[in-house]
């Protein structure tokens, strides 16, 4: 079982103050990783004191990830307090939604920034902290989406996000696995979070749709993800690499 020991392993997870970040963020935090999380509001500082009055070293860092100099700023705060990094979890990620044919372009440009753009910054960022070990060694864990595979309804740009972190996460693996640095994805299902607040409404058609679909006939949450993650970021995972795992319930396969 040493395999999937990360006790000890300084990781950082953006969007790490609510919703499946904060979910991934404890599941850290029990295994005895240090962990900050990153956050765009005073909920990342609300996490913090919750996470520490629980016993846990975490800390909180309040960043816009729209914002180059921030994602930079931050990473460096993150690194600074952790003594290095062995796993970055890319969770942060905002929505927007409109009709495809009039979704605004400041909605559009703002979810690919937080969503995608910063992935690829941290993960740059990441990727250059482990090759500098003195043996290269190191997790990257990008959250992808069900959008990652198919299209959605008045969500392009969070769908062209999801799509595109699914291929980033392969693009990534193909110049990093040879060099000690795993790179995989998971694509959570429908979970009941911030962000799916319309489609949980009961009143909302697709809300009876979606739950049908589902095997395991119900939606997912934070602790749905701690598993996955944890393997992701152990030693158990290291031969797989380029990966987009469904942590879906089994919506895909229906």
């Amino acid at each position: 079982m040493d395999l999937f020991d990360i006790s000890g392993s300084r990781v950082i997870v953006t969007g790490g103050s609510r919703g499946l970040g904060k979910g991934m963020a404890e599941g850290f935090l029990e295994a005895g990783c240090h962990v900050v999380i990153f956050g765009s509001s005073d909920k990342v500082a609300d996490a913090e004191r919750e996470f520490r009055g629980c016993g846990y070293d975490c800390t909180g860092i309040r960043v816009d990830l729209r914002k180059e100099e921030e994602r930079v700023w931050a990473y460096k705060q993150a690194t600074d307090i952790l003594g290095g990094l062995d796993v970055l979890v890319n969770c942060a990620g905002i929505q927007r939604r409109h009709p495809a044919e009039e979704f605004p372009l400041n909605d559009w440009e703002d979810i690919l920034q937080v969503n995608l753009t910063a992935a690829f910054r941290l993960s740059q960022m990441a990727a250059k902290t482990y090759l500098a070990k003195d043996k290269p060694y190191g997790k990257i864990i990008n959250i992808a989406s069900m959008l990652s595979f198919f299209g959605g309804y008045t969500v392009p740009a969070y769908a062209a996000s999801k799509g595109g972190m699914a291929q980033m996460t392969k693009a990534f693996c193909n110049e990093l696995a040879g060099r000690g640095i795993n790179v995989n994805a998971l694509a959570p299902g429908y979970m009941a979070t911030e962000l799916n607040t319309a489609l949980m409404d009961p009143e909302n058609p697709r809300y009876q749709t979606i739950t049908d679909r589902i095997p395991t006939h119900r939606w997912g949450t934070g602790d749905d993800m701690k598993g996955a993650v944890i393997f992701l970021a152990s030693h158990a995972s290291d031969y797989i690499n380029g990966a987009v795992i469904p942590v879906d319930g089994g919506y895909l396969v229906r």
